[in-house]
């Protein structure tokens, strides 16, 4: 907050008239934007925080493919691809006179690369299933790559817009990635002010369409308090995520704001620890859904957010509302609780990320949990320490989180993963939906998946994440919507 911005300093170096005419056109192709959360490093292929993306996935990393603010798949390192009859092979054509920001060339050899990185035994690659369908990556010639499969996977094209699956090159690969990222977008990487910001700067040697931004910078503000007062005083030019929806009315009435309600992919979930006891028993994880009444929580979001019963969203094809499965009903929870042979309740954790989202809805929560018995403690923790204790070592009984990954129920198959949920038989429906291609067919394995999910009560399901959109009224090109985990600046100008 009390950084000079670097044009302002230059300016200020410059010349005598700082807010003359020359100051305020330099401003014209800079740009700051604020994010909630800070990210623990900045290789997308090497942790599971959406953070990461939010920072640099289509700004400095590039995939084959990428997706757009409706949600739909488009080209991006790969012109163009084809699949064959069989659902086998994929082969994609790339763009050719593509550099990395170091100076190295982009060809096949650099995706053959990547991919077997995330599929080897000792990969970090926080989502490495998305690519075991692949058997073999073949390199015919430096702009072609073919990608076999061991079976035909519906999902392999969206799997690859994931900033899991970005391109990065041997050269630069590894520990160094993490603070000193290189990519093929946009953008580059200038610096990391620990605690402070990112800044990236515009990469003139850029491959595709230049960008209007000569500087972007992404500022990290969790105080709700805060990101406000750095919206009001100009020191941001924009946040994507508005941590304060409680004074979104305030800056709605502010003609110099655009104020934009969107969607995300961010099913908003209660996480229980299928297990651990008592969770471990479908009647305490039901009694739990009973417990609470998702519209009290969205109304402590100040009234934003769209109430979803499985792990699916209400935008998505496929959704089905189940939101009626579990209605709120404190006796039939006691009932339930009762029965599991807990006719007191019990005691467990609540650990609480940092967002707003998840701070707010926690003290809801442990209220309405503490009317049936269960007595919640409320432990909030540092994003980090989420990532270690619930995340990897699922050290937690509950949790509230977003997941924002696009079309991400497949996860509920994985194993180990800190739901500790095990069902073979959503297992054997995850495996069959993977080899399904018939886009009707899909949709109703779908529908299927989420009425599994629901029936285990495998996590109380809450709403979905909407997305506040903030930024100054003569900023156009950024998303209302976020079908995944990006602040994409490449279409980001100013009017005047």
């Amino acid at each position: 907050m009390g950084t000079i911005k670097p044009w302002l300093a230059a300016a200020l170096l410059g010349t005598a008239v700082a807010f003359g005419p020359a100051a305020a056109f330099a401003a014209k192709d800079t740009f700051s934007i604020g994010a909630v959360l800070e990210p623990p490093h900045l290789d997308p292929t090497a942790g599971a925080a959406a953070a990461i993306d939010e920072v640099v996935f289509i700004n400095v990393f590039e995939g084959l493919v990428r997706l757009d603010e409706r949600g739909h798949i488009q080209p991006l390192l790969a012109e163009s691809w084809t699949i064959s009859d069989d659902g086998l092979t994929y082969t994609f054509k790339l763009h050719q006179g593509v550099k990395f920001h170091d100076g190295t060339t982009f060809d096949s050899a650099d995706v053959k690369f990547s991919f077997e990185r995330a599929m080897a035994p000792n990969s970090v690659n926080a989502q490495k299933s998305l690519f075991a369908p692949i058997t073999a990556i073949e390199t015919p010639d430096a702009s072609t790559v073919v990608l076999k499969l061991s079976k035909p996977a519906g999902q392999m094209l969206f799997n690859l817009t994931w900033g899991d699956a970005a391109i990065v090159a041997p050269e630069s690969a590894g520990e160094a990635e993490k603070t000193r990222p290189v990519g093929t977008g946009p953008f580059k990487f200038k610096q990391w002010v620990k605690g402070d910001r990112v800044e990236l700067v515009r990469n003139d040697d850029y491959w595709g369409d230049k960008v209007a931004l000569k500087e972007a910078t992404i500022k990290f503000i969790a105080d709700p308090a805060a990101a406000l007062q750095a919206i009001l005083a100009g020191d941001l030019d924009a946040f994507s995520n508005f941590p304060a929806p409680e004074n979104l009315p305030q800056l709605e009435a502010d003609p110099r704001f655009k104020v934009a309600i969107g969607t995300t992919e961010g099913e908003t979930i209660l996480a229980m620890n299928n297990g651990v006891k008592p969770f471990n028993d479908i009647r305490v994880r039901r009694a739990v859904s009973h417990a609470i009444d998702r519209q009290v929580v969205i109304d402590g979001q100040f009234g934003y957010g769209t109430p979803i019963g499985s792990h699916f969203s209400p935008s998505a094809p496929g959704y089905v509302d189940l939101t009626d499965r579990y209605p709120y009903d404190p006796a039939k929870a006691k009932a339930l609780l009762t029965e599991a042979g807990y006719p007191d309740g019990f005691k467990t954790a609540l650990m609480l990320p940092p967002p707003g989202y998840a701070r707010r809805g926690g003290e809801i929560i442990a209220a309405m949990l503490a009317e049936v018995g269960i007595k919640a403690e409320i432990v909030p923790l540092e994003w980090a320490q989420w990532l270690d204790q619930v995340f990897k070592n699922k050290a937690y009984g509950m949790t509230i989180v977003s997941h924002t990954e696009p079309m991400d129920i497949g996860i509920y198959a994985r194993d180990n993963y800190y739901f500790n949920y095990k069902n073979p038989a959503f297992n054997e429906l995850m495996a069959k939906l993977d080899t399904t291609t018939d886009q009707d067919e899909r949709l109703k394995l779908y529908g299927d998946a989420q009425r599994m999910l629901a029936e285990d009560a495998v996590n109380a399901f809450l709403f979905e994440l909407p997305q506040y959109g903030v930024w100054n009224a003569k900023v156009e090109g950024l998303w209302t919507n976020r079908p995944f985990q990006v602040n994409d600046l490449t279409k980001v100008h100013w009017t005047e």
